[in-house]
């Protein structure tokens, strides 16, 4: 799990013991349920103010039974990391030390108001160990800042490829769409040229069906009709004029 980083105006217990004007403090939590050392807190104001606590798995369960907070231990584990990575954490300073600033701390945290509360008491370190504690917070806070600029870099990388990828598939899709669409009119330009063919036939049709110029078909027959030759038998057999003799009549 990744450390948790945290920046936090300590307050002191009371008002008389303290001994200098409260300085930004910046903690590290590291939890870790599966070792010895389940939980390793580190806060320090850079100065003389330099805190530390570190709890055993059995520890933590103790702990969990004294708030009493029920669930598997992931469970417990995730209610810890989402109270220190809420807004509502303290550190309150109490006692004063010989080595200058106060003797110990609390780091409070409550994930969300009427929900328990996690209370670690931190020891003061002093010389060679608040160093090296100093150290290690600091590196820590930068190796944790270049983990979230290489996670931030990979996300623009993904993003970058993920908008071009979007963006060919965009002009395929329009390429296609305009291909379509050229298809579409074409076959609809060729269906009225057939259906205006069909009309132009079909007025043909009926135009010529009512042109004056054809006769009729039963005027034709009748014509046929009249037109016909007389048998030779039916015809009247007159082989020549009878002459009337008007003088021999007188």
């Amino acid at each position: 799990m990744h450390p948790i980083f945290g920046r936090v105006v300590a307050e002191w217990s009371s008002p008389s013991r303290q001994t200098s004007s409260s300085a930004p403090f910046l903690y590290c939590v590291h939890l870790n349920g599966s070792d010895g050392s389940a939980l390793r807190v580190v806060a320090t104001d850079f100065q003389c103010n330099t805190f530390q606590v570190i709890r055993s798995r059995q520890q933590l369960e103790d702990l969990r039974d004294d708030i009493g907070i029920g669930g598997s231990w992931s469970e417990f584990i995730d209610y810890i990391t989402t109270s220190l990575k809420s807004g509502d954490v303290k550190l309150v300073l109490d006692g004063v030390s010989e080595l200058g600033g106060a003797s110990q701390a609390k780091l409070i945290s409550q994930k969300a108001k009427g929900m328990p509360r996690i209370l670690l008491a931190l020891h003061k370190l002093v010389n060679g160990a608040a160093s090296e504690a100093m150290s290690n917070l600091s590196l820590e806070l930068y190796n944790g800042l270049k983990d979230t600029e290489c996670s931030l870099a990979e996300e623009k990388g993904s993003k970058y490829h993920l908008q071009k990828a979007l963006a060919t598939e965009q002009e395929k899709n329009a390429d296609f769409q305009k291909q379509l669409n050229m298809t579409f009119y074409s076959g609809k330009h060729k269906s009225q040229k057939i259906n205006d063919r069909k009309d132009q036939g079909s007025s043909s049709v009926i135009v010529s069906a009512e042109s004056p110029d054809k006769k009729p078909a039963s005027d034709t027959n009748s014509r046929k009709g009249t037109n016909r030759v007389v048998p030779a038998y039916r015809r009247s057999k007159v082989r020549g004029a009878i002459l009337n003799d008007t003088e021999d009549d007188a």
